[in-house]
């Protein structure tokens, strides 16, 4: 089983609590798309980014120094959001941290798939920027097909806890003989539906994430017995390629 969750925009630098383990997979093709970038001026990476032009100047400065192979933070280290918040790698066991190594997944619309242990910079592109590599439309089409194979040579189970923008660039790929199972987290409504809210969802994925490393989980069936955060699987709900959890 291979897990897989979106990375975070918020981002720190740590090469001193954990050293990163390896190089990302798909090194070749974020130097590819950092010498492209770094042909673009200061405008029209504005409109690649979309954010103000505060943030503009600060990665903008970021963007033309960066040395993809020199002071590199551990992937699951680097992101600092809410899901990462709630999923508190700073405390997991050694078991803990060759469960992720192993399992987790972070999508990336720089680096691709990245590991737990890879070592990255602290970058902003995320897959829905307007980057145009390769003459590519967008990012989804740069990348193609060629993150799902990557996780599907592992095997042919992908528990989604990605979000809609990242899950896109994984769910056009799955084949018939593959399974791609996305968890919901959200309330039980009067009329008997699910409604999620962003954040709290956010902080949900987390939590499952630190569930299914502290009992080792390999299987779909240890995935429903998640109930941290007062979350509960509602099987009624779910189906074969989705699995709702409420906390109420």
């Amino acid at each position: 089983m291979q897990i897989i969750i979106s990375p975070a925009r918020k981002m720190t630098i740590d090469v001193d609590s954990l050293p990163y383990r390896d190089l990302p997979q798909f090194l070749p093709q974020a130097k590819e798309i950092l010498a492209q970038l770094k042909q673009l001026s200061m405008a029209e990476m504005k409109a690649v980014w979309q954010c103000s032009d505060r943030l503009v100047r600060i990665n903008y400065a970021k963007l033309q120094a960066f040395d993809l192979e020199k002071n590199l933070t551990p992937a699951l280290l680097a992101f600092t959001g809410l899901q990462y918040q709630s999923m508190g790698a700073g405390v997991l066991d050694d078991a803990g941290w060759e469960y992720v190594q192993k399992h987790l997944r972070i999508l990336s619309g720089f680096y691709g798939v990245l590991r737990p242990l890879d070592g990255i910079v602290d970058y902003r592109l995320g897959m829905v920027d307007d980057a145009k590599i390769n003459g590519t439309p967008d990012l989804y089409h740069y990348w193609g097909d060629r993150l799902a194979k990557n996780l599907y040579a592992e095997g042919n189970l992908v528990l989604n806890l990605a979000s809609q923008e990242y899950a896109k660039a994984i769910r056009p790929y799955v084949t018939a003989d593959q399974q791609f199972v996305t968890c919901v987290f959200g309330e039980l409504q009067p009329n008997g539906k699910v409604k999620q809210k962003a954040t709290r969802a956010k902080q949900a994925r987390g939590s499952m994430v630190r569930y299914l490393a502290e009992n080792q989980i390999q299987t779909l069936e240890g995935v429903k017995i998640f109930n941290l955060a007062g979350y509960r699987y509602l099987p009624d709900l779910s189906q074969a390629d989705e699995l709702v959890f409420v906390n109420n």
